[in-house]
């Protein structure tokens, strides 16, 4: 039984068979998936929102991590992420670089009022020291692999740092905040991750599209495939 969470990222599924597919990866012991939300702004791509949530959650038992890599720009964090939690999200992670400071506290305010888990997300290219501030207001933290807005990239090996500084920190100081990876993520770079001390795994092209998923899955855990 692997001590870490495979979340698997529905952005790579088949739309036309979204159900099955996610019938299927139950079977396989998944209990997180990864839901990845584009506004077209903050990145270049465009994806789902609420109403295709509220579809999964009214359906499957299934913790839904929502991943939004967007600009909030009218109204209140709040206004914006309400669809979304109306929508049963389990956990809502917002950009670091999307977000002015006033923003980010504006969200952390919202853990006294929703049973969520608040999450924080860098790109590649940012600084890991400029999250730490916030780790101790956080569930989760999201190292991205990869430039975030398209499934399908290589892993960034640089960000193998980033998690080790992270676990370094969370351990040192005593939070309790996960830290997931999303990107590249494969049987062998998901053993890189292992090491260097993550707890949730996103993973999407590597899983779906094809005929084997389960022992694709399986071997996330063990790195044998």
């Amino acid at each position: 039984m692997s001590k870490f969470i495979i979340a698997p990222s529905i952005l790579s599924a088949n739309f036309l068979n979204l159900d099955q597919e996610l019938i299927l990866i139950e079977q396989g012991g998944v209990t997180w998936i990864h839901f990845d939300v584009m506004d077209g702004d903050f990145v270049p791509n465009l994806t789902f929102g609420p109403k295709i949530l509220n579809d999964i959650t009214n359906k499957h038992n299934l913790f839904v991590d929502c991943h939004l890599m967007v600009k909030i720009k009218n109204g209140s964090v709040e206004d914006y992420l309400k669809p979304f939690i109306e929508a049963k999200a389990n956990a809502i992670t917002l950009h670091y670089e999307a977000l002015t400071t006033e923003q980010i506290n504006e969200f952390l305010a919202l853990k006294t009022k929703y049973e969520l888990k608040f999450g924080l997300a860098i790109n590649p290219a940012t600084n890991v020291e400029k999250i730490l501030p916030f780790l101790p207001f956080l569930d989760l933290i999201l190292v991205m692999t990869v430039e975030p807005g398209f499934g399908g990239q290589a892993f960034l090996p640089d960000a193998a740092e980033k998690i080790a500084h992270l676990r370094k920190f969370i351990d040192k100081n005593k939070l309790k905040t996960l830290i997931s990876v999303d990107g590249g993520i494969n049987n062998q770079t998901a053993k890189i991750c292992q090491d260097f001390g993550v707890d949730i795994l996103v993973a999407g092209s590597y899983l779906f599209g094809h005929p084997d998923l389960l022992e694709r899955l399986e071997a996330l855990t063990d790195g044998k495939k």
